[in-house]
């Protein structure tokens, strides 16, 4: 089977050029390789950080292939929502069988082991402590814009769409779209998105905070690769802390993230790479007389992660 996801590396960022001609259709085998690419940028420490891309001149994801989601829905029988809610407790549990997968293909249930797979991938994109960046090259629609949001940060051209048109089709977002997109810009917001299921122009998206950058399609690449090579020399174990406190954390009642974001702080101070950056800043104000941070040659190697080497 024809690779979907082009994977090349770049000094510690992996870029990933997303290529399922002609249409650019995201499908399940694509969702796998990104289980494996998700795999690959989260346990390799040659790794900090992934430009996710589409290899298609206009589209990052046109949108989930249709076809597929037309065959899971001639194979499922009709279900109330409490009763899919239910199985979906008892497929985790089922799942814990040895030899269970070959079972479940084999039933309308394969179709929710899909979407629980999509959804697992996305949620450990989350949970990385490489730092994902959705290069979005035209039109990311349903889910083209649920990997996006799925990201940690994102950067369209200004020429680009996004959206979560399902509803057109009679179905709701049904890779996060809905729980993202309400976190993201709120759920007022989104609901009229999601209901109206128009995509949203580049400006527009970037005023309601759906995206952190619009740049002209010719600059895209280079402001994303930019972006990821400073974000890869930031310590990945800290990244994953900082994305489960903001992500999670902030998600939990304010005395509970808190406590998270504690956690994940005093966890931070006993890695020998923390006190490393921290003893050079000190040395360095040592030496200069004066806060480091103050000195504008100094705070740009701070940001762009040269002043300490976080990544041996």
């Amino acid at each position: 089977m024809t690779e979907q996801i082009h994977v090349e590396q770049r000094g510690r960022v992996l870029l990933a050029t997303l290529d399922n001609p002609p249409h650019a259709l995201m499908s399940a085998a694509m969702v796998g390789e990104l289980d494996k690419l998700v795999t690959r940028a989260s346990d390799d420490d040659g790794v900090g950080a992934v430009v996710l891309t589409g290899a298609h001149p206009e589209r990052f994801i046109a949108h989930y292939d249709v076809r597929e989601l037309l065959a899971l829905a001639r194979s499922a029988p009709a279900l109330p929502e409490s009763v899919v809610k239910a199985s979906i407790g008892a497929l985790g549990a089922l799942e814990m069988i040895p030899g269970s997968g070959l079972l479940i293909d084999r039933t309308p249930a394969a179709g929710l082991v899909q979407l629980r797979a999509f959804h697992d991938t996305m949620s450990r994109i989350g949970r990385s402590g490489a730092v994902f960046i959705a290069a979005i090259n035209g039109v990311a629609l349903g889910g083209g814009c649920e990997l996006s949001l799925a990201c940690d940060l994102r950067l369209i051209s200004d020429d680009g769409l996004i959206g979560q048109p399902e509803i057109l089709l009679g179905i709701p977002p049904g890779g996060g779209g809905t729980q993202r997109l309400a976190r993201l810009i709120g759920r007022g917001r989104a609901l009229e998105l999601v209901l109206e299921g128009r995509p949203v122009p580049a400006a527009e998206a970037e005023r309601i905070g759906l995206v952190h950058r619009v740049l002209p399609r010719a600059g895209l690449m280079n402001e994303a690769m930019a972006t990821a090579e400073r974000m890869a020399r930031r310590p990945k174990a800290v990244v994953a802390g900082c994305k489960r406190a903001v992500l999670e954390g902030g998600n939990l009642p304010l005395e509970m993230g808190l406590k998270m974001e504690q956690a994940v702080f005093v966890s931070s101070l006993g890695l020998k790479s923390t006190q490393k950056a921290m003893e050079a800043y000190v040395a360095e104000m040592n030496a200069s007389g004066d806060v480091a941070a103050a000195n504008p040659a100094m705070r740009d190697r701070l940001v762009d992660g040269t002043f300490i080497d976080f990544s041996g």
